[in-house]
């Protein structure tokens, strides 16, 4: 059974009637298509991984998105373990949950491919990466904007703390450098 044949038209349709939701700003279908085209990097670089459950994950990842809830990613899962096979869909709903804070055990490839093209906006050319920032902004329009620039801040300075941002070899290569120089400029100009 492959991403293809369990993404069936209804479902595909489905999906992307959730990812463009008119709330959306940046957790929408732009993102969804980066994603996907991460883990094609990723798997062009040589990361292996089973390609099927992390396509199937990105596409799932963010397909419930209301802002303000903390329970985004438990109901995308759910999603997918009631819309696809049980087997797949308990890892796929495995995968999306880790999407809720990117960490990883160190044999999980499928979770670090997953986790690495999810993040790999962070590593995209500035321009693009400004956009990003605007986006994620636009969505959070309700917040006031000394609450967001204290959240936002507070987001930035946790990645930055971190050894790596990236799980797999692939992913640091790609994107590591340029993620880190984006979030130190973004948090700079917060300041």
């Amino acid at each position: 059974m492959t991403a293809t044949t369990v993404l069936t038209d209804d479902v595909r349709s489905d999906l992307l009637r959730r990812w463009s939701e008119p709330h959306r700003r940046h957790h929408d279908v732009v993102h969804l298509r980066e994603v996907l085209d991460a883990v094609e990097l990723l798997a062009q670089d040589g990361a292996v991984f089973d390609r099927d459950a992390v396509e199937l994950a990105a596409w799932f990842h963010d397909a419930v998105y209301d802002i303000g809830r903390a329970d985004n990613e438990r109901q995308s899962a759910d999603l997918a373990r009631k819309l696809l096979p049980p087997k797949l869909g308990d890892e796929v709903a495995r995968l999306v949950m880790l999407t809720e804070t990117h960490r990883v055990e160190p044999q999980d490839t499928n979770g670090a491919v997953l986790s690495d093209a999810d993040l790999s906006v962070l590593g995209s050319a500035a321009e693009r990466y400004s956009r990003y920032v605007d986006a994620v902004r636009e969505e959070y329009a309700s917040i006031p904007d000394q609450v967001f620039r204290r959240e936002r801040a507070r987001v930035l300075r946790a990645l930055l703390q971190k050894t790596e941002l990236f799980h797999t070899e692939a992913g640091r290569g790609r994107w590591e450098a340029a993620a880190r120089r984006n979030v130190e400029a973004e948090l700079h100009r917060l300041a």
